[in-house]
């Protein structure tokens, strides 16, 4: 009767061994999820300029801080038509088992995943000058690059050319255009008029004036934009990774100047 009793008693241990096993994956596993989970949310942080493996590397020590078990995985980065970022990422982790080693089961593989979408901070930019003055020539250009791109394009310029009048602040006019691919629209025209007219301008738009003289002439600005409402240059830079602004001035020193540049912009 006894060697009877244990026989029946080993399928029961077994049974409660098993189920001791299983709850315990069923917790890693939720500890891995909630460690996941927080390890992708920090990588959406990181400057947009850090590399697909150096993401990698914050995602796993990000997963080991929040004591996520195994090996954390960055499965994809992928940027839509919107420009918005989805990153997806996997950890998996071999646990040990305890009572399943009885039917020869060392361990369990337990696995999770996770998402996050992050939208772009900026999707429009609209320039319009107003008043641009200076004694030098020069235009300046707004670069783009695009997500997973490594070449910068052209997105649009602002040229200023000197009216030569020798006025105390220096106007002249300002050409504002957009770029696509090897296409130039101009968008906006600013003509500021100083030193050439005699001709008595007392009453000028608000806002327009930039100089008066001691017979009371007014000098101003006109803009002509293109079309007649336009808003000026309206850049969509949804899909842009990195922006910067170059200026080229041909009689400075230096004569390029990039704002991603410290030895040219603070």
């Amino acid at each position: 009767m006894m060697p009877m009793m244990v026989l029946l008693t080993i399928p029961l241990v077994t049974a409660v061994g098993f189920s001791v096993d299983y709850t315990s994956a069923v917790t890693t596993r939720s500890d891995m999820q909630n460690a996941l989970d927080a390890a992708i949310i920090s990588i959406t942080t990181l400057p947009t300029t850090t590399s697909l493996a150096d993401r990698q590397t914050a995602l796993q020590q990000a997963y080991a801080a929040n004591s996520g078990q195994g090996t954390a995985t960055l499965t994809s980065v992928n940027v839509d038509s919107f420009g918005a970022a989805t990153f997806t990422a996997t950890a998996n982790y071999p646990m040990r088992t305890n009572f399943m080693q009885i039917a020869r089961i060392n361990t369990v593989q337990v696995g999770v995943g996770s998402a996050v979408r992050k939208t772009p901070a900026l999707v429009q930019s609209t320039f319009k000058v107003t008043k641009v003055s200076g004694y030098w020539a020069k235009t300046m250009t707004l670069y783009g690059t695009k997500f997973g791109a490594t070449v910068a394009k052209p997105l649009m310029t602002i040229s200023y050319s000197y009216n030569g009048y020798g006025d105390p602040k220096g106007y002249g006019t300002t050409t504002v255009s957009t770029i696509n691919g090897s296409t130039s629209t101009v968008v906006q025209k600013q003509v500021c008029t100083t030193g050439t007219l005699k001709s008595l301008q007392k009453s000028l738009p608000a806002g327009s004036v930039i100089q008066t003289d001691q017979y009371g002439t007014r000098y101003s600005c006109a803009d002509t934009f293109y079309p007649a409402n336009g808003a000026g240059a309206v850049i969509d830079v949804s899909q842009m990774d990195q922006l910067y602004l170059e200026m080229d001035v041909p009689s400075g020193n230096p004569k390029v100047l990039k704002s991603n540049d410290p030895a040219t912009s603070n």
